[in-house]
C-alpha cells in the first residue's frame, strides 16, 4: 500500500488542473487529497475581485501545505487584449500585436510584464502562461495574429525575452507558447487539429528562432502546440511528438526546463482520442506537466492511466524522476514566497 501511495504522489506531481468556481470546492480538494495533485490553472470563472482571488490562492496553498505537498504552481493566461482572464481593477493591456507595433515597443512590453507580474504576485498567482512566441504575419486572417508579437522572428524573440525577464524578476514564472510555433496555422486547435506545412528550413529560420532565444534567456517553462508539423512529424501533433519534444526541444535546442502541454481537452486532442490517452502519450513524448483545465472526471481517468503506466514499468523511473525534478525546480523558485 505504501508503494502505491508513493507512486500516486509521484504521478500527482505531473498534473496542472482547473477548478470550477470562485472558492475551493470539494472536488478540487479531493483531487489534492486522493491524487496528490498540486498545480492549478485559473480562468475568468474563478475570479470575482482581487480579494476573492487572493483568498482562493491562499486556500489552495493551505490545502497543499496541510497535505504535506509542495506549494502549488498557480497559473493563468494573462496575455492582455484577446486573452485576458483578469478584468478591472487589474490593469488592462492591449493585445501583444498592439504593444509590439507601438512607438516604443520595448518600453510597452516591459511595462506590461512588470505591472502584470506585480499584480499576479499580489493575489498569489505565480505563473503566467505568456508570452506567445508564435511568429505571425498581419493581414492574412490567421487566428494568432492579434496575440503574436509580430512577423519578424528576431523581433518576436527580443520582445518576448523582455517579457520573460520582467515577469520572472517580479517573481512570476513565464511560460512561452506554443512550441514549436503556431503562427502559420489557420485552424484553431481549441476546435480542430491544425497542420503547419512549412519546410524544416522555414521552421528553423522563423518559427523556432524565438523559442531558442527564450531557452537562452532562462524561461521557466515551454508550452506545447496541439498542431501537426508535417515536415517533422506528419503523424503526431507536437504535444504527442517525441521527434519534436525530445528531438528538437531537448536535444537540438538543449532545453532541460519544464515542458507543459496545452490543455488536453482541446478539440485538436479530444477529437482524436481520450484525454487519458493523450496524457500518457504526451508524457512519453517528453512533456512534464499535463494540463487539464475543466473536467475532473477526465483528470481522475488520466491520473489512473498514468499511475497504471508507472506501476507496469511503461514509464521508466528515471523518466518520471526527471519530470518531477523539472517541476520541483520551478515550484521552489516561484512558489516559496506565495
Amino acid at each position: 500500500m505504501q508503494h502505491v501511495d508513493t507512486q500516486a504522489a509521484a504521478v500527482g506531481d505531473l498534473f496542472m488542473v482547473g477548478l470550477p468556481g470562485l472558492a475551493l470546492d470539494d472536488s478540487t480538494a479531493a483531487l489534492v487529497r486522493d491524487c496528490r495533485i498540486h498545480n492549478f490553472i485559473l480562468f475568468k470563472r474563478n475570479v470575482a475581485d482581487p480579494e476573492q482571488l487572493r483568498q482562493l490562492c491562499e486556500a489552495l496553498n493551505d490545502l497543499c501545505r496541510g497535505q504535506g505537498l509542495p506549494l502549488p504552481l498557480i497559473s493563468i493566461d494573462q496575455e492582455g487584449g484577446t486573452v485576458t482572464r483578469l478584468g478591472p481593477p487589474f490593469t488592462q493591456f492591449p493585445d501583444a500585436r498592439v504593444l509590439a507595433d507601438s512607438p516604443e515597443p520595448e518600453a510597452a512590453v516591459r511595462e506590461y510584464a512588470t505591472v502584470c507580474g506585480r499584480e499576479l504576485r499580489e493575489v498569489g498567482i505565480n505563473m503566467n502562461l505568456a508570452p506567445v512566441l508564435d511568429v505571425c504575419p498581419a493581414g492574412e486572417g490567421r487566428f494568432m495574429e492579434r496575440r503574436s508579437l509580430g512577423h519578424d522572428p528576431a523581433r518576436v524573440g527580443a520582445l518576448g525575452c523582455l517579457i520573460i525577464d520582467a515577469l520572472q524578476a517580479a517573481g512570476v514564472a513565464a511560460c512561452v507558447k506554443h512550441f514549436p510555433g503556431l503562427g502559420a496555422a489557420v485552424i484553431d486547435p481549441h476546435l480542430h487539429l491544425p497542420t503547419v506545412s512549412q519546410s524544416r528550413r522555414e521552421l528553423d529560420e522563423v518559427d523556432l528562432a524565438p523559442f531558442r532565444a527564450a531557452a537562452k534567456a532562462g524561461v521557466a517553462a515551454f508550452m506545447t502546440s496541439h498542431t501537426i508539423y508535417s515536415a517533422i512529424d506528419a503523424e503526431h501533433p507536437a504535444t504527442l511528438s517525441a521527434l519534436i519534444l525530445e528531438g528538437i526541444l531537448r536535444r537540438e535546442i538543449g532545453y532541460d526546463g519544464l515542458v507543459i502541454t496545452d490543455d488536453l481537452e482541446m478539440g485538436a486532442i479530444e477529437n482524436n482520442g481520450t484525454v487519458a490517452g493523450a496524457a500518457h502519450a504526451s508524457f512519453l513524448a517528453g512533456a512534464d506537466l499535463l494540463l487539464i483545465c475543466h473536467d475532473h472526471d477526465k483528470i481522475r481517468q488520466a491520473h489512473a492511466r498514468m499511475l497504471a503506466a508507472v506501476a507496469a514499468g511503461e514509464i521508466p523511473a528515471a523518466r518520471l524522476a526527471a519530470s518531477r525534478r523539472r517541476i520541483g525546480a520551478v515550484q521552489r523558485r516561484y512558489c516559496a514566497a506565495s
